[in-house]
């Protein structure tokens, strides 16, 4: 028997990346997987790989009403939800002069808004039935200070700040709730940059995969009693921060 068998897993941004290889160690561990994110014809893909233990919903999560309609979605299709991944981010970097500020918006939108709305409803859905895991994406970008990346490293400050109370508001209900915050790991995330000329921040030290950080995601998940991983930061071997 699996570690995860008999649970079933939400996954946002599962299209490609970090989402990704969670959605697949989730499964291959036992659990059962719903996969949201935009792209669609990635997520079918993605289902099919798997199995019969996942599904798909696509889903822009920008929307006020996303986080409600993953969790009815959910609810019809997987009946409960015992974990919750809120991976889905986007980056978006610049000094003070050039940032757009059309992209300030999207960027809190998807990196805390969608998260904090998808917490407190899965958490209400998980404390229901008197347990569950929430599992937070956030970044080593938020304790640090560099220029061009306050809007993305504040966020995800205010996410690991709204996590931490959550946790402490979820004590003794049975619902754990923790923080995986990514090092330099290639991604699509830094495909922005990339298009605009700029070297990628996985181009200057040799980065960590998906797979390592799904390896994080799962060991969070797998806990078990007393025990809750609450806080992992997962550096790559040649950061130096």
């Amino acid at each position: 028997m699996t570690n995860l068998s008999g649970k079933t897993a939400i996954v946002t941004g599962a299209s490609s990346g970090i989402g990704e290889a969670t959605a697949r160690a989730l499964a291959q561990a036992g659990a059962r997987v719903m996969l949201v994110a935009r792209r669609e014809e990635r997520l079918i893909a993605l289902a099919a790989e798997i199995g019969d233990s996942a599904c798909h919903l696509a889903l822009d999560l920008s929307q006020e009403d996303a986080a409600q309609v993953m969790l009815d979605t959910a609810i019809a299709q997987l009946g409960k939800v015992d974990i919750l991944i809120n991976n889905a981010g986007i980056l978006r970097t610049s000094h003070v002069d050039a940032f757009d500020l059309a992209e300030l918006e999207p960027l809190i939108a998807i990196n805390y808004t969608a998260a904090v709305r998808a917490s407190l409803l899965f958490a209400r859905h998980m404390k229901a039935h008197g347990s569950g895991q929430i599992v937070n994406l956030s970044s080593i970008g938020a304790s640090l200070t560099a220029a061009g990346t306050g809007i993305y490293g504040g966020l995800k400050a205010a996410l690991d700040r709204f996590t931490d109370v959550l946790r402490v508001e979820m004590a003794g209900s049975g619902v754990r709730v923790g923080i995986v915050a990514p090092g330099t790991t290639t991604t699509e995330i830094f495909e922005d940059m990339k298009s605009k000329g700029l070297p990628g921040w996985d181009e200057y030290i040799p980065p960590m995969v998906p797979d390592d950080i799904a390896r994080a995601i799962l060991f969070m998940c797998e806990q078990t009693g007393n025990a809750n991983a609450a806080r992992m930061h997962i550096y790559a071997t040649s950061e130096a921060f």
